[in-house]
């Protein structure tokens, strides 16, 4: 089944923040802050986060950008390649990351590493790789002086710095390479990506958006590990923003009721009563997406989209949703004897959801 929806922007209440550290910018160190850090000086006032890979599936990186939001002013720091060695992986950025990202009035610092180690059992493979911190300075500094939102700087790095910048991807790894005696994946498919860049960005998005969809329809056939579900409806779900460009996502269920369209992100434990902070926090990204869609439809038959977010557990008992009284809530407490953190964790989860608008549904499996 696919779904179409457009998006006009984000109106969504942040409640499950981190309490961010706060690092003075003249000690800043990209390779060495937080995963999510607030940055201070007599002038700025940012909340930064950094990607670890320009993956999306790797360590969690919207969990990163999600402890940034309630921050007026938002960066991330995403590597444009990360090449792990001959044997090891290889992942490019992808256009729709930088949408995401626009979409969520984060600005975007593309960056290299330029430092690494080499890893101590296997051959012809890196790890520890740092960035180039003096140039991801240089772009705090920049951002610090730029006056137009995060879609247009986003857009102008990603028409006029990316080529030059994946130029310098190739210089970097060449030389780690050299100095480290390591191999690397063939250069022709750093070259390739950059091919993409050499009349404007329209081929980077067009093959970008072509590989999103090619992944959406593998998605919509697979259950992962973490998604146990009471059924098997996956969904696609294409959504178009304000400047017509799209995205493809998947819904790990759906289930219609009439004209009420339940958009559901499932998040499961195995082991635990709840399902981890990073995935929750993963799953609310969605569930921001998905709060703020309109003329929602199916084979052009608008329904009204319900946001759900479903944590499922093998340990828990009975089921929970936010219509509960606060009696039958501290039932739910009580029959799966969850501690003072787990009950907190659900009352924020419960806050947030009435703020925005979703449902949130806990129960066992």
């Amino acid at each position: 089944m696919n779904i179409f929806a457009e998006i006009e922007g984000i109106d969504y209440k942040i409640k499950l923040s981190n309490d961010l550290k706060e690092v003075e910018f003249r000690d800043f160190n990209i390779n060495t802050m937080p995963a999510s850090c607030l940055v201070k000086s007599r002038h700025y006032h940012f909340a930064i986060s950094k990607w670890v890979s320009p993956k999306r599936t790797r360590s969690y990186p919207f969990e990163r950008v999600y402890n940034t939001l309630s921050i007026s002013k938002k960066i991330t720091v995403i590597p444009v390649v990360k090449d792990e060695g001959e044997k090891g992986d290889r992942d490019f950025l992808q256009w729709d990351t930088v949408s995401l990202m626009s979409l969520l009035d984060v600005y975007v610092i593309f960056a290299y590493y330029n430092k690494a180690e080499k890893h101590k059992t296997r051959k012809d493979k890196i790890t520890n790789q740092e960035f180039d911190n003096e140039y991801v300075i240089s772009k705090i500094d920049e951002i610090g002086n730029y006056h137009s939102s995060a879609l247009h700087w986003n857009l102008k790095e990603t028409k006029d710095t990316l080529p030059n910048l994946i130029e310098s991807v190739k210089t970097c790894y060449f030389e780690i390479g050299n100095q480290l005696d390591v191999k690397f994946h063939t250069q022709s498919g750093i070259d390739r990506f950059k091919k993409q860049f050499e009349n404007g960005v329209k081929i980077f998005m067009e093959t970008s958006r072509e590989k999103a969809k090619q992944a959406q329809h593998r998605e919509q056939s697979t259950v992962q590990p973490k998604e146990i579900l009471q059924t098997a409806t996956k969904s696609t779900i294409t959504i178009k923003n304000y400047l017509g460009g799209l995205y493809y996502l998947t819904t790990d269920e759906i289930q219609i009721k009439g004209d009420n369209l339940y958009l559901i992100e499932g998040k499961h434990s195995k082991n635990a009563k709840l399902p981890s902070i990073s995935d929750i926090k993963d799953g609310l990204v969605k569930m921001i997406l998905y709060t703020n869609l309109i003329n929602v439809s199916i084979n052009n038959k608008i329904f009204k989209a319900i946001p759900t977010l479903k944590l499922t557990s093998s340990k828990l008992t009975d089921k929970f949703d936010t219509s509960f009284s606060e009696t039958e809530t501290n039932n739910f407490f009580a029959i799966n004897q969850l501690n003072s953190k787990q009950i907190q964790l659900i009352n924020n989860l419960v806050s947030e959801s009435r703020a925005n608008g979703f449902e949130l549904i806990i129960q066992g499996l």
